[in-house]
């Protein structure tokens, strides 16, 4: 009898432990592996190669990285060569077949959106050019729900038993999403027509979402700091064509922004740009919520 019980209570402890994920993703950016604790719950276990205050063009093939990567199921990357300076090296590196280029383990969510300033000509001369087009997608809200509802489709793919599990999910999260895309576009119309000032070109996709309009960019060279010769010219097209802010995102420097603010009597308004980029930016809804209330900040 004491034999009996005490494989009950080892069967009962064990029952008693959190299932083990069964798929490893590798998000390349917080945003995607916030979409895919979202999709996966605890059916997936997420690992970031990058964090919220990171410039992710610009990322360190550290060994630790490559041990993730080597280790991983899927990863979940921009693409339009966002990561094209590092991410390559960290596949080839980890030497892990499931996720080359064309496997299911790649999946790729800039593939699933209409990409935005493609340029007319490739020259490395103009600075951080993107063949592609910008590859910022994920300030647009309704661009991450094209991309949860592809990556929820490779999640069923990639794990057939628990296919119900990964529909279900998204079914949920995008009836949330589309509610509160509705919310954050009442809450932000008065937004439309603002003129803005950006340190970087990053956001053509959430200005189309809210009506804004850019004048002109901090840098010279998409991916070149800005230069005093620079903010001069702009500070001067401002007298013809005035604006209401400068916006920023959370990881970039601050000084440039603060230097044309202070001579053009705007405000300077931080974004969170990725999910843990602000304190408000807590996950994928927080990203947009606070987004939304800094703009709005920013007209006062």
């Amino acid at each position: 009898m004491n034999r009996f019980l005490r494989l009950a209570a080892l069967l009962l402890a064990t029952a008693a432990l959190p299932a083990f994920a069964d798929l490893k993703i590798l998000a390349t950016v917080p945003e995607w592996g916030a979409l895919a604790r979202e999709l996966g719950g605890d059916k997936v276990s997420v690992t970031v190669a990058t964090g919220p205050l990171q410039d992710p063009h610009h990322v360190e093939a550290r060994p630790s990285l490559i041990a993730r990567a080597r280790g991983a199921d899927l990863v979940v990357a921009t693409g339009a060569e966002l990561e094209v300076g590092w991410l390559p090296m960290v596949l080839q590196q980890a030497g892990n077949p499931k996720l080359r280029p064309g496997q299911p383990g790649y999946f790729e969510a800039a593939s699933f959106v209409a990409l935005r300033d493609k340029p007319a000509r490739l020259d490395r001369a103009e600075g951080d050019v993107h063949a592609e087009g910008n590859p910022h997608i994920q300030t647009d809200p309704r661009n991450v729900a094209l991309v949860a509802a592809a990556l929820a489709a490779r999640l069923a793919e990639l794990d057939p038993p628990a296919a119900d599990w990964y529909r279900a999910r998204h079914t949920a999260f995008a009836a949330r999403w589309a509610a509160a895309i509705a919310r954050w576009e009442k809450d932000a119309a008065g937004l439309r027509g603002t003129a803005v000032l950006v340190h970087h070109d990053a956001f053509p996709y959430l200005f189309a979402w809210l009506g804004m309009r850019k004048v002109a960019t901090l840098e010279p060279k998409p991916g070149v700091e800005p230069t005093t010769a620079h903010l001069a010219q702009v500070l001067e097209l401002l007298r013809t064509q005035p604006v209401r802010m400068v916006i920023r995102a959370a990881y970039q420097d601050e000084r440039a922004a603060q230097w044309i603010a202070g001579r053009a009597g705007i405000k300077v308004v931080t974004l969170p740009f990725t999910v843990g980029g602000t304190d408000g930016a807590t996950d994928l809804f927080g990203l947009y919520e606070d987004t939304v209330r800094r703009l709005k900040e920013g007209l006062k």
